[in-house]
């Protein structure tokens, strides 16, 4: 038997055909057309996804050389935050999805910051109050949207992150339910009790008939319709991406830690079955939940990593193909002291700047394409160390490792310049996709293939190891120089 993970991310929608023990079988993959309506608004179209999502589901399937009825159970993970309203009667998605790094709430949340919520959303949820999330984009959408308000508080209304929606259209409208991890990230889920929060749901003005049921990642999420691959198929592995690839590195003990390099970069440590209270603006969040057992994370949030490799490319047309950048990076001045600050939707942990744009520091007048390509590889690396800074600050004990995973694992030149950076051994599994891998563990766990944590974390394989090179006193000047162009791309200097 086989186990199909749908990985509907930001960028692309990708599934991966699975065997029992794993291994990759077939995938397939579509890239997902980005909206921007207006500066710092990001739009996703729902039909894209979904039409996407069957599509890829049902050509890795092929691809695998397998038949629908081979596949024993389907995996979904997602891209957290993005918030989609739709109608129940009809299915149809009442606006397009508002995407995690979409901004235009911000002065809404200044708002209820003046009022005094933050305290009661940060205790409660352990996230900030902060446009990321999606209790104000839903809100957004109920106030501009015709008659949206009124019919979301009759209940003819139904939100859900991705997986919720994906879970909607392939139950054929039987199943309105996310996990706790997607739920986690709403702000209207208190992370203790484990339940839609009706003080927030009062403050952020969000009907509580619009809400899922919350799961846990492994669960009984309904069955698909028959049609739409060929045969009926158990869902029973949900999880948010970050949370998924944690599960897929098998960081499942206290202290274990991991980066996923993607559009953003999110790194998550486990902290056990207590939330830690983060005072350097971390979020406190869900691991996972399984057998009704939470296990909480400090995560770390950067908006833009991959994407600031994407714009590079697409956007100043420096580079034809992303991996062009680690020749780039190799070739440049070594004594360069250009800084990148990728601020272009705002700034992420631990600053929290959503007014925050990006800049570039430092050029002189022999800066080539080599030295902003290396640049823009340094300013993912240095992101990362701000968020282990915050996480010692925390209280964190300090990792033996971290494991890395994502689209930009590949480049060695980066992983090398991470471990110097964080004087961290950076270590790169087999299987580079884990956030996928992690969401077909989730679904193998549920259907009986697949043992709990400790039978995953035997499975976790190693690939490459880098160990930190740089001396000290280089690491430190060139942290430095960073930690001063971050101050100067800050709202409040401007």
């Amino acid at each position: 038997m086989t186990i199909l993970a749908i990985d509907q991310g930001t960028t692309s929608t990708r599934a991966i055909l699975y065997t029992a023990d794993g291994a990759v079988l077939g995938q397939a993959q579509r890239e997902l057309p980005q909206i921007f309506p207006q500066p710092g608004w990001v739009e996703h179209d729902p039909e894209e996804i979904w039409q996407a999502t069957v599509s890829v589901s049902r050509d890795a399937i092929a691809a695998g050389g397998r038949e629908p009825t081979d596949v024993a159970a389907i995996g979904i993970t997602n891209q957290r935050e993005t918030t989609i309203v739709w109608d129940r009667s009809t299915g149809q998605p009442i606006h397009n999805a508002i995407v995690w790094q979409d901004r235009r709430t911000a002065e809404a949340c200044t708002a209820l910051r003046a009022d005094g919520l933050e305290p009661a959303v940060q205790s409660k949820t352990g996230l900030l109050l902060d446009p990321y999330f999606s209790a104000t984009k839903i809100a957004w959408i109920l106030d501009h949207v015709d008659s949206a308000r009124s019919q979301a508080e009759a209940g003819e209304l139904a939100f859900g992150t991705v997986d919720c929606f994906l879970l909607w259209r392939l139950t054929g409208g039987k199943v309105h339910a996310t996990d706790a991890t997607n739920a986690a990230r709403t702000s209207l889920f208190d992370i203790r009790t484990q339940d839609w929060d009706d003080e927030l749901l009062s403050a952020f003005k969000v009907p509580r008939a619009l809400m899922p049921a919350v799961f846990d990642n492994t669960a009984d999420f309904g069955v698909t319709e028959a049609d739409l691959l060929g045969a009926a198929v158990p869902i029973a592995g949900v999880a948010g991406d970050q949370q998924a690839a944690t599960v897929g590195q098998a960081c499942f003990e206290p202290g274990m830690v991991k980066a996923t390099y993607g559009t953003g970069c999110f790194a998550l440590i486990n902290t056990g079955n207590q939330p830690v209270q983060s005072t350097n603006k971390l979020l406190t969040t869900i691991a996972y939940r399984l057998g009704g057992q939470t296990t909480y994370a400090l995560e770390g949030s950067i908006f833009i990593a991959g994407a600031a490799v994407q714009w590079l490319r697409d956007g100043a047309g420096i580079v034809e193909h992303a991996a062009d950048t680690e020749a780039l990076a190799r070739a440049a001045n070594p004594d360069s002291a250009v800084y990148l600050v990728p601020a272009f939707t705002g700034l992420g942990a631990p600053y929290w700047d959503p007014e925050a744009r990006g800049a570039i520091f430092g050029l002189t007048r022999d800066t080539g394409r080599e030295e902003l390509a290396r640049a823009t590889l340094e300013s993912v690396c240095y992101q990362t160390r701000d968020l282990f800074e915050a996480m010692g600050g925390d209280g964190a004990a300090a990792p033996a490792a971290l494991r890395v995973d994502g689209g930009m694992i590949g480049n060695d030149w980066a992983m090398q310049f991470l471990a110097d950076i964080l004087d961290l051994p950076v270590e790169r599994p087999t299987q580079a996709e884990t956030t996928a891998l992690g969401a077909a563990m989730l679904a193998g766990i549920q259907a009986g293939l697949m043992g709990g944590p400790s039978d995953l974390a035997q499975r976790w394989q190693r690939d490459s190891r880098f160990d930190p090179a740089m001396e000290a006193p280089e690491r430190t000047r060139r942290y430095d120089g960073w930690r001063d162009a971050v101050r100067r791309t800050r709202s409040d200097v401007r």
